[in-house]
């Protein structure tokens, strides 16, 4: 919703209000209490260390201060990581490293040189991937170039050409500016390309922008302005695969003031890192003096202070190219309040979803079907053959299929008949021991790649919806057992309890199996590995050395402050019954008479459809009441009969106020460019994710 790329939702597998005013008791105007007051109580320390962090131009330096941040933020226990992706059993046609290899922005998304076989019945073996995985690494040593068609080709595999995968979570629309959720961008980014791009070796290179003497920019002599030439070639392409025009600079810059204009939740990225744009965004500024300019097949970026990683931020969608001539022959308007007066009107069409017509592209591929609802539909693109790279597209089509994992049998029939290319393995579906039964298991099963994607528990400290219009998801709750929770929630013991209260490698292992129930537990909320010192530091005595991970420096802080917090992956560093239950009974001395005598019960919403997240849920109730039942927290679980109604409480939730749960589990953020801030960000003031708190800034 990260991940965005950005906000991620885990696989599934106009609301009424209850208002509680500020001792926590209902009150009959229809007003929650004030967020901006819950938020300072709670989060107020981590802003500050969070601000301190964000003025500090050296990278060691900052990187030390946004530890001490994220420390804070742990140890407030309003959120918690829990797991990444990937560290599952997975059988797979895809070669390894043959999508771009990074971190962050959108990059991975984008598929146009995987490479894969097509064999029916067969999978990559163990020991072909390891070999593939040896040739890449000395290819990015600097060794002889990775040839992966050319490999499995020389073991007699049959090359894919098609690739179909599966999608659970439809996209909304056809915009790629207009998007912060990753269910839109893993297809859009296949059809719009920016100015650079990671390469498989994780090397960035140009992409429409011309590489310079091995870079591709100009940077100015007092390190603010970047400069990008446009490469020769480049065009624009209608769904039918008509020219419609040259990409130019000024592209980049319709596209940047969309960004803004549509406000979908990336503009943050960018306000006051490029010059002009928290002025035009909150102050009425004119657009003119925001530091995007073009000139010919020249775009330039100019910084409020220089940065060394904004190139990075450059990798991910909201820096991508728009056509403003046909932007406006579809209704559309620049300009904040002209955009929010023109996408009101029935004329505006633009990215609307399903209306492939309706916008132009300029990359490998062209929409060709794209008829999806929340509960069904297929998206097809294929090869532009007149792409100016089109030599180097290795598939000529991806086609994505919906499926919400009920019926996870068919899902792996369709796996081993080639229909999808890979699929991972899981207790909880049956997937796995079919797998083993089929022999797949021992010939070419391997634990995919964690990532830098940390999914979370959050907790609900200002709830506002009970049940939807419709009534899909309605609680059970009364006005008084609603006080009580929020009453609860305010109480920083209480909320200890809840997230040091849960088994978390036996929550996982109700999916991942026992063997791999701690390979993809996450306890920071930055990817521990995801930068370290570029040179010495020394914090409260002790010398950090260059090439410390930042994980490291976070452990630092969470051992100062006394959090029992252990911020390595792969290990349960929450869990600790003892110490949340001494957490759950101090809570109660602390909250008296505004703890109920029946204890408290909290919802958790699950979509009743998928088997995962059956399980998952029961098991999150069977977990938190195991440690926590007798003192009395229960969890209450409410299905959800459809996607859309799971969604709507949780995933989809535009605002704090919309999340209709008291623990929500089902999202998760995946870094935009190669700074802490990419994640920390987002729980500071007015922060993307801190709507899953119930927090609306």
């Amino acid at each position: 919703m990260k991940a965005l790329k950005n906000a991620k939702t885990l696989v599934l597998g106009a609301s009424a209000i209850l208002a509680l005013s500020a001792c926590g008791g209902p009150i009959a105007n229809g007003q929650r209490h004030k967020n901006e007051e819950i938020f300072d109580n709670i989060l107020g320390n981590f802003q500050k260390l969070h601000d301190e962090a964000a003025k500090i131009a050296n990278d060691s330096a900052r990187y030390v201060k946004y530890a001490e941040a994220e420390a804070e933020l742990l140890d407030t226990a309003i959120m918690a990581p829990y797991s990444t992706q990937g560290g599952a059993y997975t059988i797979s046609r895809v070669a390894p490293r043959t999508i771009p290899y990074v971190l962050y922005g959108n990059d991975e998304d984008r598929l146009k040189n995987m490479v894969a076989i097509a064999d029916a019945g067969k999978f990559i073996k163990k020991e072909e991937r390891a070999e593939l995985l040896e040739k890449w690494q000395a290819a990015r040593e600097g060794g002889a170039s990775y040839d992966p068609k050319a490999y499995l080709e020389g073991k007699g595999y049959k090359i894919a050409t098609d690739y179909t995968t599966t999608f659970s979570t439809a996209p909304e629309t056809m915009d790629l500016l207009n998007t912060s959720q990753q269910s839109d961008s893993e297809v859009l980014v296949n059809m719009i390309e920016s100015l650079v791009e990671y390469d498989n070796l994780g090397v960035l290179h140009g992409r429409l922008a011309k590489e310079i003497d091995g870079k591709p920019y100009v940077l100015s002599e007092d390190g603010k302005t970047y400069t990008f030439e446009i490469i020769d070639g480049a065009k624009w392409f209608t769904n039918e695969g008509a020219e419609y025009a040259p990409v130019t600079g000024d592209d980049f810059v319709a596209g940047f003031q969309h960004m803004l204009d549509a406000g979908a939740g990336l503009e943050f990225l960018f306000e006051d890192v490029v010059e002009g744009v928290s002025e035009y965004l909150y102050e009425g500024g004119s657009f003119n003096n925001v530091g995007v300019k073009a000139d010919g097949n020249k775009v330039s970026f100019t910084l409020v202070k220089p940065e060394n990683f904004f190139v990075t931020r450059l990798a991910y969608s909201c820096s991508s190219p728009m056509n403003r001539k046909f932007f406006e022959s579809k209704g559309g308007k620049f300009g904040v309040e002209e955009f929010k007066a023109a996408k009101a009107e029935a004329t505006y069409t633009y990215g609307k979803s399903g209306s492939m017509g309706d916008m132009v592209y300029n990359s490998a591929y062209l929409p060709k079907q794209w008829d999806v609802t929340e509960t069904s539909g297929t998206i097809k693109l294929e090869k532009n053959p007149k792409y100016h790279d089109a030599a180097n597209v290795t598939m000529n089509s991806l086609t994505w299929i919906y499926n919400n994992g009920e019926n996870m049998e068919q899902l792996y029939k369709d796996v081993k008949d080639a229909k999808y290319a890979g699929l991972g393995l899981s207790a909880s579906t049956g997937t796995l021991k079919w797998a083993k039964d089929d022999g797949f298991f021992d010939a070419s099963a391997y634990v995919s790649d964690t990532t830098a994607t940390s999914y979370m528990m959050a907790l609900n400290a200002n709830r506002g919806t009970w049940s939807l219009a419709n009534g899909g998801v309605p609680s059970p709750q009364s006005e008084n057992d609603a006080t009580a929770i929020w009453n609860a929630m305010q109480n920083k013991n209480f909320r200890k309890a809840l997230l040091h209260g849960i088994d978390r490698k036996a929550w996982n292992a109700i999916t991942r199996g026992e063997d791999l129930a701690a390979t993809n537990i996450r306890n920071i909320y930055t990817a521990p590995e995801f930068v370290s010192l570029t040179e010495e530091q020394t914090v409260d005595g002790k010398v950090f050395p260059k090439g410390t991970p930042y994980g490291d420096l976070v452990q630092h802080f969470l051992d100062k402050k006394g959090t029992k917090v252990k911020a390595a992956d792969g290990q349960d560093g929450w869990f600790n019954a003892e110490y949340a239950q001494e957490c759950l009974k101090k809570a109660k001395e602390e909250l008296g008479d505004k703890w109920p005598s029946g204890g408290v019960k909290l919802d958790v919403v699950y979509y009743g459809a998928s088997a995962s997240q059956v399980a998952n849920a029961n098991g999150f109730k069977e977990l938190i009441e195991k440690t926590l039942g007798d003192l009395g927290v229960h969890i209450n679980l409410i299905e959800a009969t459809t996607s859309s109604d799971f969604y709507a409480v949780g995933y989809r939730a535009a605002s704090g106020d919309q999340i209709g749960q008291d623990i929500f589990y089902g999202s998760g953020w995946g870094p935009d460019y190669a700074d802490p801030s990419t994640y920390l960000d987002t729980f500071a003031e007015g922060g993307y994710m801190v709507r899953i708190c119930g927090l609306n800034l």
